[in-house]
C-alpha cells in the first residue's frame, strides 16, 4: 500500500513538473510580448530555448538518478529551484530588456528568452529522470517498462494540460504575472511530497516569502504588469501621446502602436495610413451614407474619424479581441452608437456568416499580428468573398507594412488581388520616401474603377500629400518571379516579410 501511495506521488509531481513547465513557456512568449512582440520567429526561439533547457534537465537529471544516494532530495532542491527561478523570471526579463536592446532582432528574443526562461526550464527537466528511477525501484522488475512508459506519458499529459490552462485561463483571467506566481507556488508546493519533519519549513517559509513579496514589492520583482489590460490576445497600454499641446493617446498591442486618438476631434488623424485611407476613400465617394466593414478595429481611430466625416454612414467593425473594443471605449474616446455594429471574432468567419445580400461601399483592412497581416487575411479566396461583399465600384482599402524598394509581401498581395479586381493601387505617404528608410506602411486600394487622381492632398488635419506608385513598374524592378500566389494552402507571410521582421529597426509603430 505504501509502495503504491509513493508511486502515485511519482506520477502526480512528473505531471504537475511537466505542467507547470510548459505554462511557463506560454507565460514566456506573452511575457516577452511587449519587448519583442508576437511573431512566427519569436515563437520559434522561445519553444527552442524551453525545449533546450528541458534537455539540458534531462540529462542532467539522468546523471544525478545513477550517482545520487539520496534522489527525493534531489528532487526538492531542483524543484526549489526551478520556484525561485521562475519567480524571478520576470524580474531578470525586465532589467536586462535595456542592455539587450540594442543586437538584431532574432539575437534579442533569443537573449531575453536564456536569460529569463533558461533555468526554470533546465531545473523542471532534472526532475524528470529522478521521479522515473524512483517509480522503477519501487515497482517489480518485471514491470519497468510498463512504469517508464507510464512516467512518459504522464508527463506528455501534463504538458497538454499546461499548455491548455495557460493558453485558455491563466493568461486571461490572472495575467502574466499571476501566472509566474502560480507557476512557482506549484514548484514549491511540490517540495512538501519530498521533505520530512523540518525539512517542510523551508518550502512553506518559500511560499509565504514568495506571497509576501508578490503583494508588497511587486515592481521590483518584475511582477508589475506594463499592460493597462491584458487579454487572451495582446498586452494593451494607453499611453498620453501629446498632438502639439492637444489631448491625446496612443494605443499599443503588445510592442507596436495602433493608433492614436485625440480627446476632442476624432477626424484628426496622426498615422500618415490612417489619414491616407481616409482621405482617399473621401476623394473617391462623397456619400454621407457610406457603409463601412473594419477588419480589425484597434484604436477604434478610423471608425471614430468616419462617424464623424460620414454622419449617415453604418458600419460593422470585426474586432477579434473584445478586450480591445472595451480599453477603446473607456480610454481612447471612441463612442459606440446604433449606427455602428461590433462583432467580436475572426473578420473572415463573420464576413463569411453574413446575409447573402449585406454589401458595403468599403472595406478596410487593419488587421495585424506583430507588423505581419494573418495569413487568412491576404489569400485569393478571402479576396473573392470581400469582392463578392462590395457594392458595385466600391473600395477594399488595407495597411500593408513592409519594405520601402522591395516590399515582396505587398507585390505579392497586389499580384493576388488583381486576379479578383480590374483596379489595384499603391499609395505612399511622400514623406516616407526617404533615403535611410528600410520600411514603410503601404496604402493598397482595390476596386473595379480607378481613382481620379494620382496625388492627392490632405483637405482636413495635417498638412499630407499622398502619390500613386505605378504598380506594374514596382513589379518589374523586384522582378514577378520573386512574388507569391497567395493561397489558403500556401501564404508565407512571414517569409515574405523576413526582411522586415528581421530588421534591427523594426520597433515602433506599424
Amino acid at each position: 500500500m505504501a509502495e503504491r501511495r509513493s508511486s502515485i506521488r511519482h506520477a502526480v509531481t512528473l505531471m504537475m513538473v511537466s505542467a507547470a513547465s510548459m505554462a511557463l513557456e506560454i507565460v514566456a512568449g506573452r511575457a516577452l510580448a511587449p519587448y519583442v512582440g508576437m511573431s512566427l520567429y519569436s515563437w520559434t526561439i522561445i519553444i527552442a530555448v524551453v525545449l533546450a533547457g528541458l534537455s539540458l534537465g534531462h540529462w542532467i537529471g539522468g546523471i544525478i538518478a545513477d550517482r545520487s544516494k539520496r534522489p527525493s532530495r534531489m528532487v526538492a532542491l531542483s524543484l526549489s529551484g526551478a520556484g525561485a527561478t521562475s519567480l524571478f523570471s520576470l524580474a531578470l526579463l525586465q532589467n536586462s530588456e535595456p542592455f539587450l536592446a540594442g543586437i538584431d532582432p532574432i539575437s534579442h528574443v533569443a537573449a531575453l528568452a536564456v536569460v529569463a526562461f533558461f533555468l526554470p526550464s533546465m531545473l523542471a527537466g532534472v526532475v524528470s529522470p529522478i521521479l522515473t528511477r524512483l517509480a522503477q525501484e519501487e515497482s517489480d522488475r518485471a514491470r519497468h517498462g510498463r512504469v517508464l512508459g507510464a512516467m512518459f506519458a504522464l508527463g506528455a499529459f501534463g504538458a497538454i494540460l499546461g499548455t491548455l490552462i495557460a493558453g485558455l485561463v491563466l493568461i486571461s483571467w490572472i495575467g502574466t504575472s499571476g501566472s509566474v506566481v502560480l507557476i512557482a507556488a506549484i514548484y514549491f508546493a511540490l517540495v512538501l511530497l519530498y521533505v520530512r519533519g523540518r525539512g517542510r519549513a523551508l518550502p512553506v517559509l518559500c511560499i509565504a516569502a514568495m506571497t509576501a513579496a508578490a503583494t508588497v514589492l511587486p515592481r521590483e520583482i518584475g511582477l508589475s504588469s506594463p499592460c493597462l489590460s491584458e487579454s487572451a490576445y495582446f498586452c494593451i497600454r494607453v499611453d498620453a501621446s501629446p498632438l502639439l499641446g492637444r489631448d491625446a493617446r496612443m494605443m499599443a498591442l503588445d510592442h507596436l502602436a495602433h493608433g492614436v486618438n485625440d480627446a476632442s476631434d476624432p477626424r484628426l488623424l496622426l498615422s500618415p495610413y490612417i489619414h491616407g485611407v481616409d482621405e482617399l476613400i473621401a476623394a473617391r465617394s462623397s456619400d454621407n451614407a457610406m457603409s463601412a466593414y473594419f477588419i480589425g478595429g484597434g484604436a477604434y481611430t478610423l471608425p471614430r474619424a468616419w462617424q464623424a466625416r460620414f454622419p449617415e454612414g453604418r458600419h460593422m467593425i470585426a474586432e477579434i479581441d473584445p478586450a480591445v473594443t472595451r480599453v477603446a471605449t473607456d480610454h481612447m474616446w471612441f463612442q459606440q452608437s446604433s449606427r455602428t455594429q461590433i462583432r467580436h471574432g475572426d473578420a473572415r468567419r463573420i464576413l463569411q456568416e453574413l446575409p447573402q445580400d449585406r454589401r458595403f461601399d468599403v472595406i478596410f483592412g487593419d488587421a495585424f499580428h506583430d507588423i505581419s497581416v494573418p495569413a487568412h487575411l491576404v489569400t485569393d479566396a478571402f479576396h473573392a468573398e470581400i469582392h463578392r461583399r462590395l457594392k458595385p465600384g466600391g473600395t477594399y482599402a488595407l495597411n500593408i507594412v513592409d519594405a520601402l524598394r522591395e516590399p515582396r509581401f505587398m507585390l505579392s498581395l497586389a499580384q493576388t488581388l488583381q486576379r479578383r479586381f480590374s483596379h489595384v493601387e499603391l499609395w505612399l505617404d511622400i514623406e516616407a520616401v526617404q533615403p535611410f528608410e528600410s520600411r514603410t506602411t503601404w496604402i493598397v486600394l482595390a476596386s473595379d474603377r480607378a481613382s481620379a487622381f494620382d496625388r492627392l492632398e490632405a483637405s482636413y488635419g495635417y498638412g499630407r500629400t499622398w502619390v500613386q506608385v505605378p504598380l506594374d513598374q514596382m513589379i518589374e524592378a523586384v522582378g514577378a518571379d520573386e512574388l507569391v500566389f497567395l493561397t489558403d494552402d500556401f501564404a508565407p507571410v512571414d517569409r515574405l516579410l523576413s526582411p522586415v521582421l528581421l530588421n534591427a529597426e523594426m520597433a515602433g509603430s506599424h
